[in-house]
C-alpha cells in the first residue's frame, strides 16, 4: 500500500509548531520525512537468492528420499524459474523487499540517510551550531534526532532519545503528524532551556516538513 503524504493542512500545523518552537531560542528545528532510505534492491535479491537455493536443497532431498526421478537440467531449471519469478515480485512489490532485509540494515541505512539530509539541508551550518535534525523514515519505522555540536555540548543524549521513543510510538499508533508535533515541541523547549532567543534570534532555517 503506497505511503500517503501529508496533507497542506498538516504541513500548516507542523510549521506553525516549528515557528512556535523557535520563537524563544537560537537553536533551529528542521524536520525531514522520508518514504524509505534505500531501495534495497540487492540485498532483498541477495535474501530471496540465498531462500531460493536453500528450498531447493530441501527439494532435492525430497526428490531422492521420494525416488523421483528429475533430469538435472530440468531441476536447475525450475531453479531459475523460481529464482527469477520471486526476484520480479520483489521487483514491483517495494514492501516485500524491506521484510526481507535485516532490521539492523534497514536501521543503519536509515540512520546513513538521517546523516546525509543533516547535511544536505545545511543543519550543521547555524551560527552557534545549534540545528537539530527530526528525522521519519516511514518504510524502515525508523526516527531520530541529530543535533548540531553546540546543542551535543549541553543536552544528554537520553532526552534526544525520550523524545525519539514518544515519536515512534505515536507513529505506530497512526498518529505521525501528532507525533511530530509533541517532538518539535519537545525540542524547542530544550533549545530555549540552553539557548534563549532574546532580541537577536534571526530564523537560520526554513520552517516546514521536507517530504522526501
Amino acid at each position: 500500500m503506497p505511503i500517503p503524504s501529508l496533507t497542506p493542512k498538516e504541513h500548516e500545523r507542523l510549521a506553525n509548531c516549528i515557528r512556535q518552537a523557535e520563537a524563544t531560542t537560537r537553536g533551529e528545528i528542521y524536520c525531514v520525512i522520508a518514504r524509505t532510505s534505500d531501495s534495497y534492491i540487492f540485498p532483498a535479491a541477495f535474501m530471496l537468492t540465498i531462500g531460493m537455493l536453500i528450498a531447493s536443497l530441501a527439494v532435492a532431498f525430497w526428490l531422492d528420499r521420494s525416488w523421483h526421478e528429475v533430469s538435472h537440467v530440468t531441476f536447475v531449471l525450475a531453479q531459475i524459474a523460481a529464482i527469477a519469478a520471486a526476484l520480479l515480485l520483489a521487483r514491483f512489490v517495494p514492501a516485500l523487499r524491506i521484510r526481507m532485509v535485516p532490521r539492523r540494515l534497514a536501521y543503519r541505512r536509515a540512520h546513513d540517510n538521517a546523516l546525509k539530509q543533516f547535511l544536505a539541508h545545511n543543519v550543521h551550518t547555524t551560527k552557534l551550531r545549534t540545528g537539530i535534525l527530526i528525522f521519519v523514515s516511514l518504510a524502515e519505522r525508523y526516527a531520530a534526532v541529530i543535533a548540531d555540536s553546540g546543542i551535543n555540548a549541553v543536552v544528554e543524549q537520553s532526552e534526544w532519545n525520550d523524545i525519539v521513543a514518544k515519536l515512534t510510538a505515536a507513529a505506530r499508533a497512526g498518529h505521525l503528524v501528532d507525533g511530530l508535533a509533541e517532538a518539535i515541541g519537545r525540542s524547542g523547549e530544550l533549545l530555549t532551556a540552553h539557548f534563549p532567543g532574546g532580541t537577536n534570534n534571526p530564523n537560520e532555517l526554513e520552517d516546514h516538513v521536507v517530504e522526501i
